[in-house]
């Protein structure tokens, strides 16, 4: 499983919405293991698939609790708000202050295509959030009160 380059912000593909997956295959789930060991490799604890190159709605996180894949992604629901410092892989060395919902629900497909609910709250929750924005061509320094150079 090759690790892939990970996009810089200014990249198009970051700016995207990205597409529904339609049939969940071998790519599929090659992209999936690969996004993981990219996602391990630079440390990261959460990539989705915009990240690599990929325009299509899919995420890997891990908090560390353990991996977790969602494809097609959608919230169900929301509550509460809790400011944190959040950075990105796709902006190396800047974090920002940003505003998130403190828990959250998510539905998805897991790699069989069966779907699932995960609740998160803390660092899942924000995780959880931070991905599904680039999903939809959104950048945490977008949203950040303030940002600074880590």
């Amino acid at each position: 499983m090759p690790v892939m380059e990970i996009k810089k912000a200014g990249d198009k593909v970051l700016k995207e919405v990205a597409a529904p997956v339609e049939k969940i295959d071998r790519k599929i789930k090659q992209l999936l293991d690969d996004m993981a060991e990219t996602m391990y490799a630079a440390d990261g604890v959460g990539l989705a698939s915009p990240q690599v190159g990929i325009s299509v709605r899919i995420v890997v996180i891990d908090v560390g609790e353990g991996l977790i894949e969602l494809i097609n992604p959608e919230f169900i629901s929301r509550e509460g708000c809790e400011s944190g410092s959040e950075g990105c892989l796709s902006v190396p060395g800047m974090y920002g202050e940003v505003e998130r919902y403190s828990k959250v629900t998510v539905e998805a497909l897991n790699r069989a295509g069966k779907k699932f609910r995960i609740t998160g709250t803390g660092l899942l929750a924000r995780a959880l959030q931070h991905e599904i924005d680039h999903l939809n061509g959104i950048l945490f320094i977008e949203l950040a009160k303030t940002i600074h150079k880590g």
